[in-house]
């Protein structure tokens, strides 16, 4: 992990824009520390930038109160899933005290105390903890996809039972030849059914 990205909501904590025309950003936290520590860093608060910059990001660091990491962790997911890591500096944690019990999208906390060692951990045990959450929503979603498919087949089952005064055994049975001879799945033609039993019905 070598390119940050660094997020600053525009106007804190200086309540300057991070970039102006004649001149480079000021250096401040996080982006200083991690620099000093032999970590390539960009920082914006502008949209378009940090949509194009996280493409190639290793992980992105929120340099903003906990109110706003919903919705740049939403933007920011758009373009690409990467590791977000929250800086919680004092100025972040005191801006963020009546937030502090909801369900906050990071995968990891940096502080402005850390070693060189801390940073490195924090930033490896984050990668890791975000690599974890992928994969349960990845399996979250196979579930969800299973237990939708499961509906249609049931609902489908249900009418060729009514229809045709057969056992579900019996209409499965039906179900996997269709889809067989047709080369398609199960679900597929259980939906057909379904939809086609709804239009008949209306």
């Amino acid at each position: 992990m070598r390119f940050l990205l660094v997020i600053r909501e525009q106007g804190f904590p200086s309540g300057e824009r991070i970039y102006t025309p004649d001149a480079s950003p000021p250096l401040a936290e996080p982006e200083r520390m991690l620099k000093n520590n032999g970590y390539q860093v960009f920082v914006s608060d502008i949209e378009e930038e940090i949509c194009q910059k996280v493409k190639t990001a290793d992980a992105v660091v929120l340099h903003l109160p906990i109110s706003g990491i919903s919705v740049w962790g939403s933007l920011v997911s758009k373009s690409k899933a990467v590791p977000l890591m929250w800086w919680c500096s004092a100025a972040m944690a005191a801006s963020s005290l009546e937030s502090c019990e909801d369900d906050i999208p990071v995968d990891g906390i940096l502080t402005p105390s850390m070693s060189a060692q801390e940073l490195h951990w924090a930033l490896h045990l984050g990668a890791k903890h975000f690599f974890e959450r992928q994969q349960w929503i990845d399996e979250r979603a196979q579930l969800v996809s299973r237990l939708e498919e499961r509906k249609w087949i049931d609902l489908a089952k249900g009418i060729l039972c009514e229809i045709n005064l057969i056992s579900e055994a019996e209409a499965y049975e039906v179900l996997r030849k269709r889809a067989m001879n047709e080369r398609k799945r199960i679900v597929d033609i259980a939906t057909l059914i379904v939809k086609a039993h709804q239009q008949l019905r209306t």
